[in-house]
Formats: structure tokens, C-alpha cells, sequence
């Protein structure tokens, strides 16, 4: 019965950050809200007994997915910006 208890609960957050996930249009935070929504579903995994999906997940989805989305967002502000050189100066 509490197994139920904790599944349902582990279902109804990973619901609730994929939605997130969705409804979020800025692309730094997008992937701050990825890596809840892995976190949430590796922990789905664990409770029904599935820790090399877990791991994976936790990886995978908590931490490389996010950090790569990170560093593209990043790169291409950098590259919306123009050098230095010319800008002007106040």
C-alpha cells in the first residue's frame, strides 16, 4: 500500500515538472527544469526497482542534457553580441 503511495507521488511530480518543462519558454531555465524532471524520474525508477535505469537517468537526464543546453544557450549569446571593438563606448 505505501509502495502505491510512493509511486503515485513520484508520478504525479514528474507530471507536474514535465509540464513545467513545457510551459517554460526561456531556454537557461528549460533546462534547470530538465534536470528536476530527470531527478524526479530517477527516483520514479528506483522506487519500482529499476537502479540501472536510475543511474542512467541521473546521468543522462539530470545532468548532461541540461549542461549541454547550458553551454549552447550560452554560445550562442555570445555570438548575438558584437565584439568589443564595436561597440560604442559611453
Amino acid at each position: 500500500m505505501s509502495d502505491d503511495i510512493v509511486i503515485a507521488v513520484c508520478l504525479l511530480l514528474v507530471a507536474a515538472s514535465a509540464t513545467v518543462a513545457v510551459a517554460v519558454r526561456e531556454p537557461a531555465r528549460q533546462a534547470l527544469v530538465l534536470s528536476v524532471l530527470g531527478l524526479c524520474l530517477a527516483a520514479l525508477f528506483t522506487v519500482l526497482q529499476a537502479p540501472d535505469v536510475a543511474l542512467s537517468q541521473l546521468a543522462v537526464g539530470s545532468v548532461l542534457t541540461p549542461l549541454l543546453i547550458l553551454l549552447t544557450v550560452r554560445k550562442v549569446r555570445r555570438r548575438r553580441r558584437p565584439p568589443a571593438r564595436d561597440r560604442a563606448e559611453p
